[in-house]
């Protein structure tokens, strides 16, 4: 954030808008979420606010869409020289170390999923998740069962963090299964 009497340029207050948007959404989902606490939030008037991204559905789709692009950043350079198996156990400690750990990010990924019901947010998310199953798929290059392992593995963790059950309050029905999650092991 910029200092007192520094103006933000354009595409910084619109970076600013978004991490306020993030925080807002995670909190209350896309339905819950009024335009004047993002603006609140972002130190901006609700019209500027509107004059920058035209209507809330409008910023929820650029935020989630930022949440996606960040994902994707953040896998390839985790993957960065690495193919194969390697590759995916690189994004996914990549994943657990950053995304999984901030739990806003977390809320808004979920909020996300379940703003679904609209078919053009439904849009975003669908293309944003598909292109992380594209880059895995590219810089693995293993078969469909393991990349779908690999995203429900992703999903699950998602579930056990939502529960606070990562890390050392994990209840030991969830340790058992992050155990099997951590070591690949089948039945």
């Amino acid at each position: 954030m910029a200092t007192t009497g520094t103006r933000l340029s354009a595409a910084e207050r619109k970076d600013s808008i978004l991490d306020a948007a993030l925080v807002e959404f995670a909190e209350a989902g896309y339905a819950g979420t009024s335009t004047e606490d993002i603006a609140r939030r972002a130190g901006i008037s609700q019209p500027y606010l509107f004059r920058l991204f035209g209507t809330k559905k409008e910023l929820f789709k650029a935020t989630v869409g930022r949440c996606f692009r960040e994902t994707l950043e953040s896998f390839q350079r985790a993957a960065e020289g690495v193919r194969g198996e390697a590759a995916l156990k690189a994004m996914g400690e990549s994943y657990m170390e950053t995304l999984l750990t901030d739990r806003t990010r977390l809320r808004a990924q979920m909020q996300a999923y379940a703003a679904c019901d609209d078919p053009e947010i439904c849009a975003v998310v669908r293309d944003g998740y598909g292109d992380l199953v594209a880059y895995a798929e590219r810089v693995s290059g293993l078969p469909a069962a393991e990349i779908a392992r690999f995203f429900a593995t992703g999903m699950l963790l998602n579930v056990f963090a939502s529960m606070g059950q990562i890390g050392d309050s994990a209840e030991p029905w969830a340790e058992r299964l992050l155990e099997a999650c951590a070591t690949g092991e089948k039945g």
